[in-house]
């Protein structure tokens, strides 16, 4: 009995012995796949590629940065403010065919244009604008109505 006992171990050990070395075999295979990687690179070479990626990355970045933060400071000086006002200004002609209309940037700059209808046909006038207030000519009540409601949202 002892001897058929002594054999069963040495069966169950071989046979363990051929479990692990299939199971090794297989985590050596992975191993070996992963080493050299999916185009047959070293995993040297593949952390080397994943480096110099990771360094053009950093560059890309901080030029997109630099760009986004060039764009923030030109884009205070786009149109972001827009009033527009009707109006009657000639008790002769009906409704509120005549117009002003404030276009500014962030620093209240920019220009009122203006539409005036009558009978005879319509009149436009440009302004300019710098600070909410009228550059070179002097600035209508309506005007500087439009220029207030430009100023008091941003479209």
């Amino acid at each position: 009995m002892v001897f058929n006992f002594e054999l069963l171990a040495i069966a169950v050990v071989i046979v363990w012995l051929v479990v692990l070395s299939v199971m090794f075999w297989q985590s050596f295979a992975g191993y070996s796949d992963f080493v050299r990687g999916a185009k047959g690179k070293t995993l040297q070479a593949a952390l080397e590629s994943l480096l110099r990626d990771l360094e053009e990355t950093k560059k890309d970045t901080k030029e997109q940065s630099e760009r986004i933060t060039k764009l923030e400071e030109e884009e205070l000086l786009h149109i972001q403010k827009i009033g527009l006002l009707r109006f009657n200004p000639f008790k002769d002609t009906g409704g509120d065919q005549s117009f002003v209309l404030a276009l500014l940037d962030n620093n209240d700059t920019g220009i009122v244009i203006s539409a005036l209808y009558s009978r005879l046909g319509t009149r436009w006038y440009a302004k300019k604008v710098a600070e909410g207030k009228g550059l070179e000519h002097e600035l209508s009540d309506e005007e500087k109505k439009a220029i207030s409601e430009a100023r008091s949202r941003k479209e």
